[in-house]
């Protein structure tokens, strides 16, 4: 009786204490409503800031003992993971992004993925300045869940999910959870030095907390695959940090608990109207072994872009298709990659209803319906897709079984494509066909060839 008051009294500290932020528009936000795709996807977000969740400045002090180094300026996005639960609460599955996987950002074109919230703060930043805001609080508010806002969306048009829910965390507020819980188990395959994150680790396992767990953590230097290593490492010690708490007593041990709702109230910041205590009864039958962790397919971690350096290149096709047939329910049908995509179909050959028909036979391969309509006349057949998205545009052209011509066009709307009917088109496309399979059908990166759960500790490089 006196643990459950405690505990009670405790998580509604937390829940008025909590830092929030008006990023979701969706009913499912508030967290004790079910959502009606029959899941809740959470966005957990690592934030390389140098804030708290008030937005107050760390000190220098803090940095120093962070080993966080000097701030770029940039509000850059160093982790993405997209939280699968249905409905029931009987199992999660997340999903890792890498922070430099080379995406198209809605407005901004093809960029690596860790920019879309910096794009978004700046923009608004700039906005509410010309328009002579000067409460520096409120400008950062904004700027800060207008950049959100673009991030959620970017993730949602890759993925093809809809995000329920967002929390963001900083360099501060992950030092001092670990701290709460008493330490996170770990294990290494090798001995690491790393002088860029400051990692100095033997081989085996380590109890590792505060400075330690956020150099473990952010080491990519000297690993055998970088950032996809890193993204691994990030995995494990979630892994093992849900262990921590689910099974080691943490939330009935009021010394435990009190820790870490402090470390929360500090750093960690939430969509508004999410009804946490709701969503905690909804996860109580969630144990260890019923989560798992997963990362999107990747094409070349290695990828030279034009402006952004080396990116890791994925194929969104692929990525939707991976991440719909990793959360669909058992027994549920493969999803088909190509509903993302709306497809409006201009007619510039003369011959009456040729749009319509083009449009019915790309809907039965999946495709989602767009407008249809009369164009100047044109000798050749083309699809035009955003900036970056040629690979969507290659799932068309081949769904029309003709030789159209792909064409990246910054006039056409983010997840649509938009097919110019030339007099060279030969309708060959049946209403019955198969969908098209994407591009390329990239593999998500090996992670020691274990599936990483919360159930034990998994030995990384």
């Amino acid at each position: 009786m006196s643990l459950t008051g405690y505990a009670w009294a405790a998580m509604q500290g937390l829940v008025n204490g909590l830092s929030v932020t008006d990023v979701i528009d969706s009913n499912a936000a508030a967290g004790g409503d079910k959502p009606a795709d029959g899941a809740r996807d959470i966005l957990l977000v690592g934030m390389d800031s140098r804030t708290d969740a008030q937005g107050n400045p760390l000190s220098q002090e803090v940095l120093d003992e962070l080993n966080a180094g000097q701030s770029d300026g940039e509000l850059n996005t160093d982790t993405l993971i997209m939280v699968h639960i249905p409905n029931d609460g009987s199992k999660a599955v997340a999903i890792s992004l890498p922070r430099d996987s080379y995406v198209s950002i809605p407005g901004y074109g093809q960029h690596k993925i860790n920019s879309a919230y910096a794009d978004g703060y700046v923009k608004q930043r700039e906005a509410l300045t010309k328009q002579g805001d000067t409460d520096q609080k409120d400008i950062i508010q904004q700027s800060n869940q207008a950049g959100a806002k673009l991030l959620i969306a970017t993730i949602e048009q890759l993925t093809g999910s809809t995000i329920d829910n967002y929390a963001s965390i900083n360099l501060l507020g992950f030092s001092d959870i670990t701290k709460a819980i008493g330490g996170v188990q770990v294990c290494l395959k090798d001995n690491v030095n790393d002088s860029y994150s400051g990692a100095n680790f033997t081989k085996g396992e380590h109890t590792i907390s505060g400075v330690q767990a956020l150099q473990f953590v952010r080491q990519r230097h000297g690993l055998p695959r970088g950032d996809l290593d890193r993204v691994v490492r990030q995995q494990v010690f979630m892994a093992s940090m849900a262990k921590q708490v689910l099974s080691a007593g943490t939330l009935v041990n009021p010394g435990k608990l009190t820790g870490l709702i402090d470390s929360i109230k500090k750093s960690v910041v939430l969509n508004q109207n999410w009804d946490i205590l709701s969503f905690a009864q909804q996860m109580k039958g969630l144990t260890g072994g019923q989560l798992e962790f997963q990362t999107i397919p990747v094409v070349n971690p290695d990828y030279s872009t034009p402006h952004d350096g080396s990116a890791v290149q994925i194929d969104p096709q692929a990525v939707r298709a991976f991440v719909q047939g990793t959360t669909a329910a058992p027994g549920a049908p493969a999803a088909n990659p190509n509903k993302a995509t709306t497809i409006d179909v201009d007619n510039g050959t003369g011959k009456s209803g040729l749009a319509a028909s083009v449009s019915q036979a790309l809907v039965a391969k999946g495709f989602t319906g767009g407008q249809t309509a009369n164009a100047n006349a044109r000798k050749t057949t083309a699809v035009h897709v955003p900036i970056g998205q040629k690979s969507v545009g290659q799932a068309v052209a081949t769904a029309l079984g003709s030789n159209a011509v792909v064409v990246e066009d910054k006039a056409v709307l983010v997840g649509h494509a938009l097919v110019l009917v030339g007099s060279d088109y030969s309708p060959t496309v049946k209403a019955d066909a198969p969908a098209a399979p994407p591009v390329s059908s990239p593999a998500a990166p090996p992670s020691d060839d274990q599936t990483i759960t919360a159930n034990g500790v998994t030995c990384v490089n």
